[in-house]
C-alpha cells in the first residue's frame, strides 16, 4: 500500500542519500573473481549485506556453498503474502582489476567527476547498493511492499554462479518458495534517442554460453625437422577460421521487438539487411546491441610445447561461444563444419539461453516507474549478449527480467564499463535508480 507523494518523497530522498555510502562501501570490499578459489571470496560483502539488513529488522542467512564463497538471502513480508513473491537478486563477486591501469584505484570507491568509481561500480554492486538503500528506508518507515519481497546478494556470477545462484537453486529452493518474477542485471538503463524519446532496455532475453576446449593431436618431434602433423599448426589454421567467421543474422522477438521501437522512435524503418546502419545510429551501446544479432564465437586463450625446440604432440585452445535464443544446435553444427574433422570440441562450462514476453504486469510496473521519473522514458526489450544468474533461477520456473534502472548521460560508453578499465556510475543515476525501485516496489 503506497504513501502519498509527500510522504514517500521525503523516505526516497533519505534513500537517495545512503545508495551513494553504500556503493562505495561494497566497492571497497575486494570480491574478485579469478574463477579458480585463489581470490579474496564474497563473505565479507555477504557478512555487510546481512549486517545492514539486519538493522531494520530483517532475519538475513548467510549460506557459504565453499570456504569463502557467500551469499546472503532475506524475504520481506508484504501486504499480501498470499499473493506470488518477487525476487530480487543481484552478484557480490566482479572480475579482477589492475589497480596500475585505473585513474582511481579500483578498490577506493572514489567520487570524482560525478561518478562513483570502482571494480562493480556497474557489474554491479551499484544494483546491491540501490536495492539495499530502497529496502531499508522502506523497512525504517514500515512501508511494506504489496507482495512477498525475497533478497538474493549472491557469490560467484562472474564464473557461471555454481557457488552462488545455481547452489541456493539446487540445495536449498525452499529460500524461493512462492516466487514467480524476478529481476536483476543489466536492463533498465537509459538511451537517448533524442530531447523527446528516452529508451529504457529492459532485458527480456540472453543468450546461451558454450565456453569450450578445443584440442588438436599431432605428430610430436624436433624442431629442426619437416612435420606435416604440427598441432599447432593445424589448431592455428582452425582458430583463425572461426575467429574471422562471422555468423548470420538472426532476428529474436526480443531483438526484433527493440529494432521496431528504435525505429519508430527515430521515425524511420529500420532494414534487417542493413545492421551495421543501425549499429551506428546506437553510441554506446552499440557493443551490447551488435553482439545480439547473431551467434558468437570468441578464442580468448592458446596453449601448447614446453620447450622452443620441441614440436607438441597436442595443441589446445578456449573459445567463448554465444548462441541466441532458438539458435543452439545451429550454432554447434557451424562450429564443427568451421573447425574441421581434425578439432576436438569439449565444454568448459555450458548454459542454455533465455527469452520471455515483453508484457504483464511486472512489465507496466517497470515503464510506470521509469515514466514518473522521467517523462520522455519509454520501456523496450532487448536481448543481453551475456549471461546472469537469471539462468539458475528459470530452473524454478522464475519468469526473470534484467531491470536495475539507471539514467545516464548519452556520452557514458555504458557497455565499456563492463569488466572494462575505469569502470564508473554517475551519482545522479544511482539517486535516480532509487526513486524508479521505489515505485516499481509500490506499483509491483
Amino acid at each position: 500500500m503506497s504513501q502519498p507523494e509527500n510522504a514517500r518523497g521525503s523516505t526516497v530522498e533519505r534513500a537517495e542519500g545512503e545508495v551513494v555510502d553504500l556503493c562505495r562501501e561494497l566497492i571497497r570490499i575486494d570480491t574478485s573473481n579469478y574463477g579458480d578459489h585463489s581470490g579474496p571470496g564474497e563473505r565479507a560483502a555477504a557478512e555487510y549485506v546481512a549486517e545492514k539488513l539486519a538493522e531494520v529488522g530483517l532475519e538475513p542467512e548467510v549460506f557459504e556453498a565453499h570456504p569463502g564463497r557467500a551469499s546472503t538471502v532475506a524475504r520481506i513480508e508484504g501486504e499480501d503474502s498470499s499473493r506470488p513473491a518477487l525476487l530480487i537478486h543481484g552478484h557480490l563477486d566482479v572480475v579482477p582489476a589492475n589497480a596500475a591501469d585505473w585513474t582511481h584505484d579500483p578498490f577506493s570507491g572514489e567520487v570524482a567527476d560525478g561518478c562513483v568509481w570502482g571494480r562493480g561500480a556497474v557489474d554491479m554492486k551499484d544494483m546491491d547498493a540501490m536495492t539495499l538503500a530502497v529496502v531499508r528506508e522502506r523497512l525504517r518507515t514500515g512501508r511494506k511492499p504489496p507482495r512477498d519481497v525475497v533478497l538474493a546478494f549472491l557469490a560467484d556470477e562472474e564464473a557461471g554462479g555454481l557457488y552462488g545462484a545455481r547452489h541456493l537453486v539446487d540445495t536449498r529452493p525452499e529460500l524461493f518458495e512462492g516466487v514467480t518474477e524476478a529481476i536483476g542485471e543489466v536492463g533498465g538503463f537509459s538511451f537517448t534517442v533524442n530531447e523527446d524519446v528516452r529508451l529504457y532496455l529492459i532485458e527480456t532475453a540472453q543468450k546461451g554460453m558454450h565456453w569450450m576446449r578445443l584440442t588438436v593431436d599431432g605428430t610430436a618431434g624436433h624442431g629442426s625437422m619437416t612435420n606435416r602433423d604440427n598441432a599447432i599448426t593445424e589448431l592455428s589454421e582452425a582458430v583463425a577460421r572461426l575467429g574471422r567467421h562471422e555468423f548470420p543474422v538472426r532476428l529474436t522477438k526480443s531483438v526484433r521487438g527493440f529494432l521496431d521501437e528504435l525505429g519508430d522512435a527515430l521515425g524511420v524503418e529500420l532494414d534487417p539487411e542493413d545492421m551495421d546502419a543501425t549499429l551506428a545510429r546506437l553510441g554506446g551501446i552499440a557493443k551490447i546491441i551488435g553482439a545480439t544479432l547473431r551467434n558468437t564465437a570468441n578464442p580468448t586463450m592458446l596453449g601448447s610445447g614446453y620447450k622452443v625446440n620441441v614440436i607438441p604432440g597436442q595443441a589446445t585452445a578456449h573459445v567463448d561461444g554465444r548462441f541466441l535464443p532458438g539458435h543452439e544446435e545451429e550454432f554447434l553444427a557451424d562450429l564443427d563444419r568451421i573447425l574441421g574433422p581434425r578439432v576436438t570440441r569439449s565444454d568448459v562450462h555450458a548454459d542454455k539461453a533465455l527469452e520471455t514476453t515483453f508484457d504483464g504486469a511486472l512489465v507496466e510496473a517497470m515503464s510506470t516507474a521509469l515514466k514518473a521519473e522521467d517523462p520522455i522514458a519509454r520501456a523496450v526489450p532487448y536481448c543481453l549478449s551475456g549471461g546472469t544468474d537469471a539462468k539458475s533461477f528459470d530452473n524454478l520456473g522464475i519468469r526473470c527480467f534484467g531491470f536495475a534502472p539507471l539514467q545516464l548521460p548519452p556520452e557514458l560508453d555504458f557497455a565499456g564499463m563492463f569488466h572494462g578499465v575505469d569502470e564508473r556510475v554517475p551519482v545522479a543515476g544511482l539517486q535516480f535508480g532509487v526513486r524508479v525501485l521505489d515505485r516499481f516496489l509500490d506499483a509491483c
